[in-house]
This record gives structure tokens, C-alpha cells and sequence, in this order.
């Protein structure tokens, strides 16, 4: 007996061995799946609960659960997870009251980083209102285009950001549309202080007969991509993608005793689903700041014992450009969890910061794919395992397809059909539409919705999500990100659709065409904005116009920073134009002999583009 255990236990190890050398990642693997398993279970058991389980629904019971647990954090202040709700069935009555708020009705919030944010979304959920996340850095054209693709009727919007109300205001007032500020007065016709009327009306619970319709499908709320091209369009983000984005954090191993620090602004998917409603499903404290902070980043993780950060690369990237001090490794950051960082600038963050597992993460607001890096392997977006090969939970099965760069399009076989791209070929990434992973769309814009269906694509009638990016998974199933397609660059985690940008260009006189795209920068993530224009006859290009157009239409991460003067856009067969040349040449003035120009902040203008410039880019002297 004693020789046969023996033999078993001497199998046994050279079994784990085995699998040590040929599958390094099992483990990982293993464990990853049965914890999406689980998730999945759970997603399923909210499915078929009736009535309706939703997040909200998840944060009552934790307000029942700890109600003087702190749930918020932010500028020297806390607010218990039962203060938040009293605010929030304020803000439902109040809302109610004032605009005649029923079940289905949606309403956009133009606001920063704030409490009153949070309790504002909770107060309309109660009443089964979709919000509308509105990027606080929009204007005019943009702003009215974001608020009226989504239906809304109402609109809040935070004090500071009253003048950029005022200007679309006479466009709001036309359409019947109701303007709150959060503000205890305001003496601008058309626009009603809310605050006073939040603060007058009652904590008491509101009835979930109010939201007794609502369901897993129905639209919780629309957060805004640029996608591919033309303005920023309004996801329609469901209650059952709301549960999935939430069970990340848990993907990603946050537990109930953490603390999660969010510095990205809610209006991203990123910083309301993965951040702000996974720290809601896991009943923690949250530490909300208004904006990203390099210098006081580590001050703030070490002041609230944040044990869980977010990042995009840039913010990353900012951390490590700081000065090194003494004390960088003293902290309690267990988790970082983001996506869009360079593995060189992934490496230096581990080395400067400490033995931080970097949870970094691919997807799309509307779409049905999403990976994960649960390994921590360097540079990687995620890996592919069981799961992402079947489908499974909400996750679509997902395949890269080889792609045209130069038409823009899947390369096609004499059927017809997509071809799948090699192992370590770069290749676009979809994922099939099935109703266990559905992909909704936008929410009015029936055109851009059926542009991100792609058919046909391993078998006629068949129907996969155009994820838009490119991205290469190597012989070990890791994923890597490649770059974007179609006329989308990213710039400042943000998403920059270039045929906006080249309207607002064509609204100075001196031009006639623009050609928006995005080129890399030495040291920088994503793409800087840059165009190449041709003029009017008879006319120079006029900077100063030029520089009053950008700035007053477009945010500053939309910006084009280089211009480049040509006498004739070149265009593809189809009259699409062309830049992947442009691209590749950069705006490096010793190699281009088009007249180029560069933003200037600090003169308000556009400038010569010189050699000297382009030095001081390079060299980091000028901050892009």
C-alpha cells in the first residue's frame, strides 16, 4: 500500500511538473474561468429574478446591510452609504415634483466629478429614469447633438459648466427642454436652481412601484463613444451590461474590504460602470476625486488607504514623469485596474511604485468583447481561454479577421466570407451577436449601429460586433493592442472622431477641405490630433481664424496640433481620403515640404512649425 502512494504521489508531481513546463498559465487559466463561471451563474440568476434585481436595487441592501459604512469619499468629506440614499430619494422627489419625471423618461447630466453626481443617478434609477452621461468638455454643436440623440427632456448640469448651458440654451428652449443648475438660485431665464428644491423635499424611501417596469434589457443609461466616425454617439447601455461591467472589480480580485480610488471622470465607462458600480456591487468605500492629480495621487492613496487604483496609460505615464521621492513604495495599492498603458511605462510603474498587479483591460462601452489581463504578463490587453473561444456570462465568442488597412475592411475569401488572421497576425477583433451577448447599438442613430454589425463573417447570415480595433493574439493567447481603425484617434484617454474635428475646421474661411487623423508623438500614448487641409483660391491660411474655430468648438483633446498645408487631398477609388501616408510622415518639418503649423496655447494661435518646435516636442520641453 504504502509503495503504490507512493507511486501516486511521485505521478502526481511529475503531473504538476509537466504542466508547470508546457502550460505555464493553467493555473491562471483555471481559476479565471471558474470565477467567470460564477459571475456568469449570477448574471444569469438576475436574468430570470422577478421582480427585477438591479444594481440599485444591490446598493439598497447595502444601505440596510452597513448603513454608516462610508461609501464616498471626496474633497475632506464623507458621506455614509445611508446618507447617499436619503440624498438620492430626496433627489427622486424633488425631480418628481419639479419635472414631472416618470418611469422611461431620460435625462442627461452635465456634470463633473462630484457627490451630488452619484446621488443624482441613484434618485433618477429610483424612478426609473435612464441618465444620460454627458462628457463635460463638450460645447455647442457637440453638446446639442449628445443631449438630443438620447431623447432626453431634462437636462442638470453643475454650476461651473452654467456658461456652456447658456450658449445652446435659445436651441434648448425651442425643443421644450427643461434646464436645472445645481445651484440654490440662478437668474438666467430658462434655466431653474434645483438645489433649493432638493433640499426642501423629503428622505423618504420612494416606492419601487415607480420602477416597476424595468428590466434587464431595459436602457439604464447612455454613455457616449466616438466610435468610428462622426459625432460622439449615446450607447445604449442595458441593465444586463451594467451587472456585467460591474463584475470586474471581482473578475479582478476586489473584495468587500477594499478601497478604490476614482479619478477618471464618470461620464466614461471606466470611471461610472467598472469603478463607481463595481464598487457598488462590492459594498466598499470609494475615494472620488474631482480630476486626475499626478502630484497628490500617492498623498490621497496613503491619507485613505486606498488599496485599488484606476488608470488609463496617460495617467500612468504622469505618475512615472514625477520626481522620484523617497517614499513612493509606502503605500497599501494592491490593484491597479485601467487600460492603454505602454509596456515600457508598465515596467517603470512596477519598479518605481512596487509589486502592484497591474489588472489591464480591453473593451468596447457598446460592444459584447472583453478581456482581461488576469496574468499581469507586460504589455498584454488580456488572453484568450476557454470562455472568449465558446462565449459565455455576457461574453461573446471572439475571433481577429485579416483586414485591408488601406480600403478600411475585412479581406474576403471567394465566398464571401472573413478570413480568420494567423497566430500573431495583427487583425480586426469581433465578436459574434448572439442573445446571450447581444450588441444594442446607439441610441437614434440606426446608420452607425448597423455599421458596427459586420455579416458574413465565418458563415452566411452569421453576425459579429466590429470592435473597430485592431489587435494581435500571439501563440499563447495573449492579446495585444494594436491600433484603431476607420477615422478614430485616441488622445488623452480620450476618443477623438476626426470628421468632427474637420467640420469645425472647414468653418474657417481660408479652408476648403480637412483631413483629420492622429500621429504618434515619442514618449506619448494614443495619437496627437493633426490635419491636412487645402484652401480656398486666392487664400493663405489664416491662423488666427483657424485657432478661434478649434477653440471655441472643440475641447482641448480634439484639438489638431499640427496642420498641414496641401494643394489636393488624395482620395481612394471610392472618394474616401487617404491616410495612412499622412500618417506615416508625421510632422517632422526637415522631412515634409508642405507648409506645416502648430497650435500654440500660450500665443492662441497657430504658428510656423520649425524645426526648433519639433526639437522641443521631442525633447519634452513643449507639453503636448
Amino acid at each position: 500500500m504504502y509503495l503504490w502512494l507512493t507511486a501516486l504521489a511521485g505521478l502526481a508531481i511529475l503531473f504538476f511538473f509537466y504542466i508547470r513546463a508546457h502550460f505555464p498559465y493553467f493555473s491562471a487559466d483555471f481559476w479565471t474561468v471558474l470565477r467567470s463561471v460564477g459571475l456568469g451563474l449570477r448574471l444569469l440568476k438576475y436574468k430570470r429574478i422577478k421582480p427585477f434585481y438591479s444594481i440599485l436595487d444591490c446598493f439598497l441592501d447595502a444601505v440596510k446591510s452597513h448603513p454608516d459604512k462610508i461609501f464616498l469619499h471626496f474633497e475632506g468629506r464623507a458621506y455614509t452609504y445611508g446618507e447617499v440614499d436619503r440624498q438620492s430619494n430626496k433627489v427622486s422627489r424633488a425631480l418628481q415634483a419639479e419635472a414631472r419625471l416618470k418611469e422611461g423618461d431620460a435625462v442627461a447630466l452635465f456634470m463633473a466629478n462630484e457627490p451630488s453626481f452619484v446621488w443624482i443617478w441613484l434618485g433618477l434609477a429610483k424612478l426609473g429614469c435612464p441618465a444620460a452621461l454627458l462628457n463635460f468638455n463638450i460645447r455647442s454643436k457637440s453638446l446639442l447633438h449628445c443631449f438630443s440623440c438620447c431623447g432626453a427632456k431634462v437636462i442638470i448640469a453643475s454650476p461651473e459648466l452654467q456658461g456652456a448651458v447658456e450658449e445652446v440654451l435659445p436651441t434648448l428652449r425651442e425643443q421644450g427642454i427643461s434646464v436645472y443648475l445645481l445651484s440654490e438660485s440662478c437668474s438666467v431665464p430658462g434655466i431653474n436652481a434645483l438645489l433649493d428644491k432638493i433640499s426642501q423635499a423629503s428622505d423618504q424611501p420612494m416606492s419601487r412601484d415607480l420602477r416597476a417596469n424595468v428590466h434587464i434589457r431595459s436602457t439604464a443609461i447612455y454613455i457616449y463613444t466616438s466610435g468610428t466616425t462622426g459625432l460622439p454617439k449615446a450607447a445604449v447601455v442595458t441593465h444586463e451590461r451594467v451587472w456585467a461591467s460591474s463584475f470586474l472589480q471581482a473578475a479582478c480580485g476586489v473584495t468587500t474590504e477594499d478601497i478604490f480610488y476614482i479619478n477618471l471622470p464618470l461620464y466614461h465607462s471606466a470611471g461610472f460602470l467598472i469603478g463607481l458600480v463595481g464598487g457598488i456591487e462590492r459594498g466598499i468605500t470609494i475615494i472620488l476625486r474631482r480630476k486626475f492629480s499626478a502630484s497628490q495621487f500617492w498623498d490621497d492613496c496613503r491619507k485613505h488607504d486606498v488599496t485599488v487604483m484606476q488608470y488609463i496609460g496617460e495617467t500612468m505615464r504622469y505618475l512615472c514623469n514625477m520626481p522620484k521621492k523617497e517614499n513612493e513604495k509606502n503605500h497599501k495599492v494592491r490593484i491597479a485596474i485601467g487600460n492603454g498603458v505602454r509596456p515600457d511605462v508598465w515596467a517603470e510603474f512596477l519598479h518605481r511604485f512596487g509589486d502592484i498587479k497591474v489588472k489591464e483591460l480591453y473593451a468596447a462601452t457598446e460592444g459584447n468583447i472583453g478581456f482581461i489581463n488576469y496574468t499581469s504578463k507586460i504589455g498584454a490587453v488580456g488572453r484568450v481561454n476557454f470562455v472568449h473561444k465558446v462565449g459565455g456570462g455576457s461574453m461573446s465568442a471572439v475571433l481577429t479577421t485579416r483586414f485591408d488597412i488601406e480600403k478600411e475592411e475585412p479581406v474576403r475569401n471567394s465566398a464571401g466570407l472573413c478570413i480568420k488572421a494567423a497566430v500573431g497576425e495583427t487583425g480586426l477583433l469581433v465578436g459574434k451577436v448572439t442573445q446571450r451577448s447581444p450588441f444594442v447599438g446607439y441610441a437614434g442613430n440606426q446608420q452607425q449601429t448597423e455599421k458596427k454589425r459586420l455579416r458574413d463573417v465565418l458563415k452566411k447570415g452569421d453576425l459579429y460586433f466590429n470592435s473597430g480595433d485592431l489587435l494581435r493574439i500571439d501563440s499563447d493567447n495573449f492579446v495585444y493592442f494594436q491600433d484603431r481603425v476607420g477615422d478614430t484617434f485616441r488622445w488623452k484617454g480620450e476618443n477623438v472622431a476626426t470628421s468632427e474635428v474637420a467640420d469645425i475646421l472647414t468653418m474657417a474661411y481660408c479652408v476648403l477641405e480637412a483631413n483629420v487623423y492622429g500621429v504618434k508623438v515619442e514618449g506619448h500614448e494614443g495619437r496627437i490630433g493633426m490635419a491636412a487641409v487645402t484652401l480656398k483660391e486666392g487664400q493663405d491660411f489664416d491662423c488666427a481664424d483657424a485657432y478661434k474655430q478649434v477653440a471655441t468648438y472643440l475641447p482641448t483633446y480634439a484639438r489638431p496640433r499640427f496642420i498641414r498645408i496641401q494643394p489636393s487631398l488624395e482620395m481612394t477609388g471610392t472618394f474616401k481620403m487617404k491616410k495612412v501616408k499622412l500618417v506615416e510622415e508625421g510632422f517632422n518639418p526637415a522631412q515634409i515640404k508642405d507648409p506645416l503649423y502648430f497650435l500654440d496655447p500660450e500665443k492662441k494661435t497657430y504658428v510656423p512649425m520649425t524645426e526648433e518646435i519639433y526639437r522641443a516636442i521631442a525633447s519634452m520641453e513643449i507639453k503636448l
